[in-house]
């Protein structure tokens, strides 16, 4: 029941409460952006959904305008040129991740859950695994059982695994569990050394 129904209630009361508290702070960063690089300041990307659906994910531009176009691809290490100043602050804070909500919003992602995977990166819908596929059983999340058990460290057999793991156990009291411990991860800046893909936490 909590699954089917009440998750979904409240992804829509968090969201609308979160947008009608940080909506200021959205136009701030948003301006910042702006100000600091060319381009939008939402970044837009396929991910891979619930049951496979293909969705826009959305957050706030870190990188300079086409930066996926030139030769150093998706990928972003430590000291990367093409992250702009506030880029590496909202990375480093996990602020990009904040235009999420309007995914929330819309049904596209939950609050709690699998992390939504490019849909050419680790592999294409097709070379999932039945077993992997299981993931996408559940709405994608801004933060999961995966992310909090190492994030960007966990390899992506054991990172799907973990996120297997969740759709078998999902509950009330295990999604508080993964929020308040991604609170402290995030306010502690534990397993974020900004080594991987742009959008890819």
């Amino acid at each position: 029941m909590y699954a089917k129904f009440w998750k979904r209630v409240l992804d829509i009361l968090i969201s609308l409460g979160a947008l009608l508290v940080l909506w200021w702070l959205l136009l701030i960063l948003a301006l910042l952006i702006k100000l600091d690089s060319k381009g939008p300041a939402l970044f837009k990307q396929e991910r891979i959904g619930r049951d496979g659906k293909v969705f826009k994910i959305l957050k706030f531009r870190s990188m300079k305008l086409n930066s996926e176009n030139t030769g150093s691809g998706v990928y972003s290490g430590k000291g990367d040129p093409r992250v702009t100043k506030i880029g590496r602050f909202i990375r480093a804070t996990s602020l990009d991740e904040l235009p999420q909500i309007f995914n929330m919003l819309k049904g596209d992602m939950s609050l709690i859950g699998p992390r939504p995977p490019l849909t050419y990166h680790p592999w294409k819908w097709e070379e999932y695994t039945d077993f992997q596929k299981r993931m996408f059983e559940v709405r994608p999340g801004l933060t999961g059982w995966a992310q909090v058990h190492g994030r960007k460290d966990v390899e992506w057999n054991k990172r799907i695994e973990l996120n297997v793991w969740y759709v078998d156990h999902i509950s009330f009291w295990l999604d508080i569990k993964i929020f308040f411990t991604t609170i402290i991860k995030v306010l502690t800046n534990a397993d974020n050394e900004n080594i991987e893909a742009t959008v890819q936490k």
